[in-house]
C-alpha cells in the first residue's frame, strides 16, 4: 500500500489555510507555508458568508469563531440620487446564519491556524517565501516540491499555489492571468465608528457622479468598531488624485456620505490609505502536472460584492474532495488537479462576468459624468422580498455552491450532509 501523499500549500490566505486543515483532518501529511510572519496584517476581505459559516458548523467550528468580534450584516445596499435600493436581504434565508459576518480577515486566519495545529500531520512555517520549483511540470518531470528563499528544499507529492493574486508560484509555473476589463480602482483606508452611525450601515456602495464609496464595517485587529472606505478612482486614476491631494478624497466622502463628514479630517495624508488595483482575471489552465491553483492564484475577484473568501473557500472544498482520496494513494494524477477546475471554473466565470458588467457600466457613467443608478425597474422588483431573498441567497451561496463530498465527510467524520441551500 502507497503511503499517503504529502502537500505543500503556499499561501495561508482563505483558501490555502481551509484546505491544508481539510487536509490534515484528514490525517495526510501537508505543510503550510506563509512568506509573512504572521497574519497581523490588514486585508480588505472581511466577509464570511452563510455558506462558509455553514460548512464551519459543520465541522464543529462556528461556535468557537463566532466568540471573537465581529459584526453581523444582513443587507446589502446600493445609495443612489434617486434612493436606496438593497439588493440582497440575507435576513430572509432559512439558516441560522442569516447574515455576513464581517470579521477581520488576519483573525479569521489565526483561528484556522490554531484549528488546524490540533491536527498532528498539519505544520506552519511563517517567514517561508518559495523561490523555486523542484520538476519542471510536466508529464515526464512533475513539480515535486518546492525550494525556499534560504535555498531550503521541500519535497512533496503535490504543491498547491494559494498565495493570491500576485503569485509567485503561478509565475514559477509558466501560467498567466488573463484580464476580463477591470476599470476602477480603490483607494482602502478606516474610519472610526460612532455609536450614532446609522444602525443598518453596514455594507453600503454609495453611488455619486465620478465615484462610488464603499463602506464595510466591524471590528478592527484592535477590536475597536471602526469603517472600511473605499474610494473607487478610474483605473490608473491615483497620480490626478495624488495632484489633488487627501482633500478631494475628503470632500467626496463626506458628500456621499454626510454623516462621515465629522471625521474625514482623520484622514491627513494619501500616505494614510491603500491603492487597490481592482482586477478580474482568469488563468485558463490552474494545473499543471504535481501542481494546482486555486483562489486568487487561479482568478482573481474584484472586491465589490465580497465574494473573495467565499469563492477561495469552495475552491478549497472542491479542492479536498478530489484531493483526499487521490492523495491516499500517493501522488495526485494530473486527471484529478484538471477535475477540481472542471468542477469551480462554471461558478468563476458566473461570478466574474456580472463583476465585468458591473465595471462596464460604471465606466459608461464615469465618462457621461453621470451618477450610477440602477434602472427603475431593478428598483421595483428589490422591493419585493422574494427577490431580494433570492439575490441574498445567491451571493450567500454563490453560483454553483460547494458541499463536501461523502468521501470527504468519511475523512473528516462527519455526519452526512443536510440539504442547507434554502429553496
Amino acid at each position: 500500500m502507497n503511503a499517503p501523499g504529502r502537500t505543500v500549500v503556499a499561501g495561508g490566505g482563505p483558501g490555502g489555510m481551509l484546505l491544508a486543515y481539510l487536509l490534515a483532518r484528514a490525517g495526510l501529511p501537508v505543510t503550510l507555508l506563509e512568506r509573512h510572519q504572521d497574519f497581523d496584517r490588514d486585508f480588505r476581505g472581511d466577509s464570511l458568508h452563510p455558506w462558509t459559516l455553514e460548512l464551519l458548523d459543520r465541522l464543529g467550528l462556528t461556535g468557537r469563531l463566532l466568540e471573537l468580534p465581529h459584526l453581523q450584516a444582513r443587507r446589502f445596499r446600493f445609495r443612489t440620487p434617486r434612493g436606496t435600493v438593497t439588493t440582497s436581504d440575507y435576513g430572509l434565508l432559512d439558516t441560522p446564519y442569516d447574515y455576513v459576518a464581517l470579521m477581520p480577515q488576519a483573525r479569521f486566519l489565526d483561528f484556522l491556524a490554531r484549528e488546524a495545529a490540533a491536527w498532528p500531520s498539519f505544520e506552519l512555517r511563517t517567514g517561508a517565501a518559495v523561490s523555486g520549483l523542484l520538476g519542471s511540470g510536466t508529464a515526464a518531470d512533475p513539480v515535486r516540491g518546492v525550494t525556499l528563499r534560504d535555498g531550503e528544499e521541500i519535497p512533496a507529492d503535490l504543491v498547491v499555489a494559494a498565495d493570491g493574486r500576485f503569485s509567485k508560484l503561478r509565475t514559477l509555473a509558466g501560467r498567466s492571468a488573463e484580464s476580463l476589463g477591470a476599470s476602477t480602482d480603490l483607494l482602502w483606508f478606516n474610519l472610526p465608528q460612532h455609536e450614532d452611525d446609522p444602525p443598518d450601515a453596514d455594507v453600503d456602495l454609495f453611488f455619486g457622479e465620478h465615484h462610488y464609496v464603499g463602506l464595510l464595517g466591524g471590528p478592527g485587529r484592535s477590536g475597536r468598531a471602526r469603517w472600511q472606505v473605499g474610494f473607487s478612482l478610474p483605473k490608473g486614476g491615483y497620480p490626478a488624485l495624488r495632484a489633488a491631494g487627501v482633500e478631494a478624497v475628503r470632500r467626496e466622502v463626506a458628500e456621499r456620505v454626510p454623516w462621515l463628514a465629522d471625521r474625514v479630517h482623520l484622514l491627513t495624508d494619501l500616505n494614510e490609505t491603500t491603492l487597490l488595483s481592482v482586477d478580474i482575471s482568469r488563468v485558463p489552465r490552474w494545473h499543471r502536472p504535481g501542481m494546482l491553483l486555486i483562489g486568487d492564484a487561479a482568478h482573481v475577484i474584484s472586491p465589490v460584492g465580497g465574494n473573495g473568501i467565499l469563492m477561495a473557500c469552495q475552491d478549497a472544498v472542491a479542492a479536498a474532495n478530489h484531493l483526499v482520496p487521490a492523495l491516499r494513494a500517493g501522488a495526485p494524477g494530473d486527471a484529478v488537479l484538471a477535475a477540481v477546475q472542471a468542477e469551480r471554473e462554471p461558478a468563476i466565470v458566473t461570478v466574474q462576468e456580472q463583476q465585468v458588467q458591473v465595471e462596464r457600466k460604471v465606466a459608461r457613467a464615469r465618462e457621461r459624468g453621470r451618477p450610477v443608478t440602477p434602472p427603475g425597474f431593478l428598483r421595483l422588483l428589490t422591493r419585493v422580498p422574494a427577490i431580494r431573498r433570492r439575490s441574498a441567497r445567491r451571493n450567500a451561496y454563490g453560483p454553483v455552491p460547494v458541499h463536501p463530498s461523502p468521501a470527504l465527510e468519511r475523512a473528516l467524520d462527519l455526519s452526512p450532509s443536510p440539504a442547507i441551500i434554502p429553496s
